[in-house]
């Protein structure tokens, strides 16, 4: 394939890899999380399983990444070909994810439009379920395409299209303004909400711990899964965007300077969002427990009705929010699509313009589901199987593969030998023994309280289906591991 990529600089890297991290998790579900299991009391365990789990498997992935010079699957192949399979199940995984996350990311297209004129009007809740998603009853019953939704699909995914057409070149041009600007924005909302009458209480109500809630192993097992989710952890993004790093290149204070500023942005969207909550709390007279949504419905709800408190520039800040959502969603949208398309082009010989065409088109057919009137369940449905089964299984599989297959210790002097700030014994431990055994409890965990209660309430059969996702992309992750590469005529 002649020489490989490299990225313009270090800077480019380190923003493409901190906007693959930072998403619109950070914005709606770290702070309803922190807020959901005590708030300041959550930051405890979420810092603990940064340093432990996070930054850890970040210098792994990393490290296989730059060692290898190769996207997830040959890079996993390049030290044991048996095991290609799992690079194959971590951005098959990704891909299936970055096909409804792209709905998302259409939703808020059309909320941008909408902001001009506030066309939410009071009622924010009855317009995103009613007037937006034109919402089912239940995940049986379809319903037509939303085509409003549909056609901010196809202009989603023109947009990743020309982000990723020439590579890590172009998207380290991208990112030059994708990444920076959401922290633009969140810095201009920080200032507006904490001059807002009642921003103390909410964030009062935030920063207050409740250290009760330390003792519950759900507060541990969800700052686990969001460190996973939200630092871009077993999607196989980290490793394909490392093999395009030059030969000389500081892996641990790269895992490190990522880590952090991801975190760094969970607490800039939670600051922002909560002192406008304590605003609304104060406004509507409840409590600021009253106010806020989950999911969602945090950012295409709550905000919304927010915005129309504001005592000037509502559709200004209506705009800014917006802009910040869609920058924050096409970071991760395309190195997604891009941790893939890597690994395919080292597979079939095609052009990288017709390869990232053809994933373009199959994923807006895919995503026809969830344009649906029924499709905000079935994203719930395949985003639960997807990003916290999915991504737990392949941080197993990972981390017992450098345990045991690897050797932690060749991955740990591989990456002291290019970095200033060196990581000790204590690395390998967490790889080998601390790391799998936690996801493992995870994973039985939530198994365990799924079989007495489906999760969301959501019939057996329609879990089953989301369940065959992580059955399909294993099957096909094992096929194109054992499948000999070939040409494919542009």
């Amino acid at each position: 394939m002649g020489n490989r990529e490299n990225w313009d600089s270090r800077l480019a890297f380190i923003l493409a890899a901190i906007g693959s991290a930072v998403g619109l998790g950070n914005i709606w579900r770290f702070p309803y999380i922190a807020y959901k299991y005590g708030g300041g009391a959550f930051l405890i365990p979420y810092i603990i399983a940064l340093l432990t789990a996070g930054i850890p498997i970040l210098i792994l992935e990393f490290s296989l990444g730059h060692k290898s010079a190769k996207a997830a699957p040959k890079a996993f192949g390049f030290f044991n070909k048996k095991f290609k399979w799992i690079g194959w199940w971590a951005v098959l995984i990704g891909m299936s994810i970055v096909i409804y996350y792209a709905v998302i990311m259409s939703w808020s297209l059309i909320y941008l439009g909408k902001s001009f004129n506030l066309a939410w009007g009071n009622a924010t809740d009855s317009y995103f379920f009613n007037n937006l998603l034109h919402l089912s009853k239940t995940p049986s019953e379809i319903g037509g395409v939303v085509w409003p939704i549909f056609w901010g699909l196809i202009g989603i995914w023109i947009w990743i299209y020309f982000s990723i057409i020439k590579g890590v070149k172009s998207v380290g041009k991208v990112v030059y303004i994708t990444v920076v600007f959401p922290w633009i924005i969140l810095l201009i909302l920080i200032v507006r909400g904490i001059t807002l009458p009642g921003a103390m209480k909410g964030l009062s109500f935030l920063f207050t711990p409740n250290f009760a809630a330390l003792k519950s192993p759900e507060v541990w097992i969800n700052a686990y899964s969001q460190i996973f989710f939200s630092l871009s952890i077993g999607f196989g993004i980290m490793i394909a965007y490392a093999s395009f790093l030059p030969k000389k290149s500081d892996i641990v204070n790269n895992a490190f300077l990522i880590g952090f500023a991801n975190s760094a942005t969970s607490l800039l969207a939670s600051i922002a969002i909560f002192s406008t909550l304590g605003y609304l709390s104060v406004q509507r007279g409840v409590p600021v427990s009253k106010v806020v949504a989950s999911g969602p419905g945090l950012a295409f709800v709550t905000y919304p009705a927010i915005i129309n408190l504001f005592p000037f520039a509502k559709e200004l800040f209506g705009i800014l929010f917006f802009v910040m959502l869609l920058t924050l969603g096409i970071d991760s949208a395309f190195s997604l699509v891009e941790a893939f398309s890597s690994a395919a082009l080292e597979k079939w010989k095609i052009s990288r313009a017709l390869m990232n065409f053809i994933i373009a088109v199959i994923a807006i057919i895919l995503g026809i589901l969830f344009s649906t009137r029924s499709g905000l369940y079935w994203l719930d449905i395949f985003d639960h199987y997807l990003s916290v089964y999915g991504l737990l299984i392949i941080g197993v599989l990972e981390t017992l593969f450098v345990g045991y297959i690897v050797g932690p210790k060749k991955l740990r002097n591989y990456a002291n030998e290019r970095s200033d700030f060196t990581i000790g014994k204590w690395w390998d431990a967490m790889i080998k023994y601390l790391i799998p055994a936690a996801l493992i409890i995870i994973l039985i965990w939530n198994i365990r309280d799924e079989i007495v209660k489906p999760y969301g309430g959501y019939t057996r059969g329609a879990l089953l289906i989301g369940m065959s996702i992580l059955i399909v992309t294993f099957i096909v992750a094992i096929v194109f591991s054992i499948s000999r590469a070939r040409r494919i005529k542009d």
